[in-house]
């Protein structure tokens, strides 16, 4: 029987992650001859997850330049894949949610009309420029799309009232819970690399709540990052609290707060590899955030987040009362971070909710899908 041939692209960091345990799995399937390309939007960052996951890519374009606006990454993109597809020929593309290279590398594939699958469909905010440019990128790959893997049911429902067929959308869950339990039930259960782990975060046993940051979104530049590093110079000074923030390594999000690494009780460390972020996440007391995948994996942990973001695409979390959504004001973020830090049955009713976006079988359906076919 011949393999049906599965090109599997990526090109940052969260891309990768949540795209590693699918195709993991798909090689592992039978029927299914997998290439991996990834066009290197996260060049350094993302060679940390296909370690951990122990993948190498076929292809590796490596567009990024310093200092590149978004219409010439995605030019680069879109010619860099134009040719992958040319020599690998596949069947079918798979691309994952919402970033430059998961759009680009959608209309390199329709303009050669091969097919493609789209992991973490449907999500929206109906705010072009929130997120930014991430809006557009993901409604212009579902479009395209002929096949996509909705996360939830809400995302199911945004499809269908854009008109996509209903026998076109596949409800999953989120691959990125799968990658989740993959890397706690893997690596994080090894005492050698726990202990390791251990080692090189020590802060996060100093006996203080620890309150994960991850903040670099495009619309929060300017006055939005003050705001927000004006309320983490706040918290720093509380005594009971200690802030871990892997810096982006963007320059505009580094000028902001790098301020903030002469504050007692602030942690400044490099952008984690996923196996680090994973273990720093089950051992803070809360996320405060303006990443989407954060607002997935923290409820599985039993972790509340705050998003220092006006919209979210993932409103299941909100809705569900473990992920609350702050903005960037200062006064804001200040007084819901306190209210998880003093206030017990405010905390227990946001760590206690069920996670919305899935049971870690989300790999399984969607090979399922592509074998139905």
């Amino acid at each position: 029987m011949l393999s049906r041939k599965i090109l599997a692209v990526v090109g940052t960091r969260p891309e990768a992650i949540k795209m590693a345990p699918l195709i993991r799995r798909l090689q592992a399937a039978p029927g299914f001859s997998v290439a991996v390309c990834s066009t290197g939007q996260h060049k350094e960052m993302i060679g940390q997850v296909f370690d951990l996951f122990a993948l190498k890519p076929d292809f590796d374009l490596s567009v990024m330049q310093h200092d590149q606006r978004l219409s010439a990454l995605t030019a680069r993109v879109v010619r860099g894949m134009d040719e992958v597809i040319a020599e690998s020929k596949p069947d079918r593309v798979l691309v994952h949610g919402d970033t430059t290279t998961t759009m680009a590398a959608t209309l390199a594939a329709f303009y050669q009309q091969i097919p493609v699958g789209h992991v973490e469909a449907g999500l929206r905010t109906r705010n072009i420029y929130s997120p930014w440019p991430e809006e557009i990128n993901r409604r212009v790959t579902d479009v395209i799309a002929d096949r996509l893997y909705a996360p939830t049911e809400t995302a199911r429902a945004n499809l269908l009232a854009e008109h996509v067929p209903d026998d076109n959308i596949v409800v999953t869950g989120n691959t990125v819970i799968d990658a989740l339990f993959d890397t706690l039930n893997g690596p994080l259960r090894d005492p050698k690399i726990h202990k390791e782990l251990e080692a090189k975060f020590p802060f996060l046993d100093g006996g203080k709540k620890a309150i994960l940051v991850t903040c670099h979104r495009r619309e929060s530049y300017g006055e939005g990052f003050r705001e927000v590093c004006a309320a983490l110079s706040e918290l720093a000074r509380r005594g009971d609290a200690i802030i871990v923030f892997p810096i982006h390594r963007n320059p505009n999000v580094r000028s902001v707060f790098s301020v903030l690494d002469k504050l007692p009780n602030v942690h400044l460390i490099e952008p984690l590899d996923y196996l680090g972020f994973v273990y720093a996440m089950s051992r803070c007391h809360f996320a405060l955030t303006d990443s989407g995948g954060i607002q997935e994996e923290a409820p599985s942990l039993g972790k509340p987040v705050l998003v220092m973001r006006a919209v979210t695409e993932r409103p299941e979390a909100v809705a569900a009362g473990t992920v609350k959504l702050v903005g960037t004001d200062t006064a804001t973020i200040m007084r819901e971070a306190a209210l998880l830090l003093d206030d017990r049955d405010a905390y227990e009713a946001m760590s206690a909710v069920h996670n919305p976006y899935g049971d870690g079988k989300a790999c399984e359906r969607i090979i399922a899908s592509l074998q139905e076919e």
